[in-house]
Parts: C-alpha cells; structure tokens; sequence
C-alpha cells in the first residue's frame, strides 16, 4: 500500500508499513498543518495503539477509535495539542494512557526511559529525548519497514524546525538527544506535525546545522549589542524576519541558547 493511500472513510492516511495517521483539526503557527495522530498495528493484529489523540475534537477521537480496538495510547510530550483528549480518549476506548509524566497519564504507569512495549502486535520501544521539553519521548518501531521507524512528537518535525520549551527544554539537553536519534540510521521518521520523511539520520545533521549556524549567529549578536543583552534584543537581529505570531517562540528558542553558551563559557 502507498504511504498516501486514504483509508475509506476515516481520515487515516498509511504512513508507514505499521502505521496510520489522522491530521487533527487544529492547524496554527505552532502547530503547522495539524497535529499528527498515529494508530500502530502490525498486520493481523486485532488491536491498535494510537499515539498523541491530540486536541478535543470528538469527530477525530471517533475516528482514531474506529481504526481498530484501542489496546494502549501513548503520549510524546505534555503539550496540549498532543494530550487536551486523552482522558475523553481513555473514556471512549477504555484503554489506558501512558506518558512519562505521571500527570498526563490515565488509568496507565509512567512511561520508563528505554523501556520495550510490547503491544498490537509490534515491538515499540521508549526513547528518552529531552529538548523540546523535559518529558519529550519518542518511539522507535524497529520492525517498521527496513530501516525501523520513529515517532518523534515534536522533537523532529516533518517541516521547519523545533523550538525548545525553555526553560523546561533546554539546548543541551536537546543537542544530547540529536546525537542520539542519529545513531537510529535512515529510519522513517514519523512526526507529530507536518509531512513524514524518509531519512532520520539526514534530518538530524539538517537540525544540528541550524543549531550551529543559529549559536554563531547569537555570538554575533552579542559581540555587536553586548555580552549582557537580553532574549528580546537578540531575537530583534538574529529573527528580524519572523512573523509577528510565533515571536514568542522564537525568543524562547534566543533564551534557550542563551542560557548555552552563557553556561559553556
């Protein structure tokens, strides 16, 4: 089956040997064209997991549960947009939500670090990938096609680039977990917003390259205005060109690196 085959009827889409994926309705400067929602099965499995339900949109939620019986949900991090309908989710479906914040769990254990899942027939495993957040997981099907997959949550987008939760996401944290994705290989990568991509290790080196370019051209910045300059004055010359609707983030992502190369020297 192609990957951009629609599924009769339910707004699913095949996005990988082992997955499917509905587009919530809530499209935003953050959000991109949606939030990704996957449901996981291997073939002949007579239950699914589904992975981030997403916003509170009842004709979603009655779609994702439709794809087959719900055995587990799991959630990549805690922003709402990935988590506002888990607890409807767990009352439609009656499976238990995990996470590895214990706050956005529901009748379902906190997710462990490196944990192996097995569930709807497939092997899932835990990855822990701070950055995007302190909670951001991601989850590596290994078995997905031949090179494996990864849903990535926010944490690798399938368009544009992640901006850090500072200060609960922090650079490091995040440069850390780059290296780690990288030794996945060309696995497909699954995201929570935007288009799946092929090549999981090609998209890491794209993203630790704008981290890069982005450091040297803080460093700029602040040999030009000053060592002391704040997010704000940073963020008028390094994202001069940056839509009034996410400057927000974009001074969050200044304060993150900031916070970087103040605490590297």
């Amino acid at each position: 089956m192609s990957t951009t085959e629609q599924l009769p009827d339910s707004g699913l889409v095949r996005s990988s040997e082992l997955s499917r994926v509905r587009l919530a309705p809530n499209p935003g400067p953050m959000s991109l064209d949606g939030t990704n929602s996957y449901v996981l099965a291997a073939p002949g499995s007579g239950s699914t997991v589904v992975v981030d339900p997403g916003p509170l949109d009842e004709e979603h939620l009655q779609a994702l549960a439709g794809a087959g019986t719900v055995e587990l949900v799991l959630i990549t991090h805690r922003h709402p947009d990935h988590t506002e309908a888990s607890r409807r989710f767990a009352e439609l479906t009656g499976a238990p939500v995990r996470a590895l914040d214990p706050k956005y769990c529901v009748g379902g254990d906190p997710l462990g670090a490196d944990e192996s899942i097995k569930a709807a027939g497939l092997q899932i495993r835990v990855l822990a990938t701070p950055g995007h957040t302190s909670d951001s997981v991601c989850f590596w099907l290994p078995d997905d096609g031949g090179n494996g997959s990864v849903l990535t949550g926010d944490t690798i987008l399938g368009r544009g680039t992640t901006v850090l939760d500072y200060p609960d996401g922090t650079l490091g944290d995040y440069l850390q977990t780059l290296e780690m994705l990288a030794d996945l290989g060309a696995a497909t990568v699954l995201p929570g917003h935007g288009p799946v991509q092929p090549d999981l290790s090609s998209l890491v080196l794209t993203y630790r390259d704008h981290r890069e370019e982005r450091l040297e051209q803080i460093r700029t910045a602040l040999d030009h205005i000053g060592s002391n300059a704040g997010a704000g004055d940073i963020a008028d010359l390094v994202y001069a060109d940056v839509p009034a609707n996410v400057r927000a983030a974009a001074e969050l992502s200044v304060a993150a690196q900031l916070a970087y190369l103040r605490s590297n020297g």
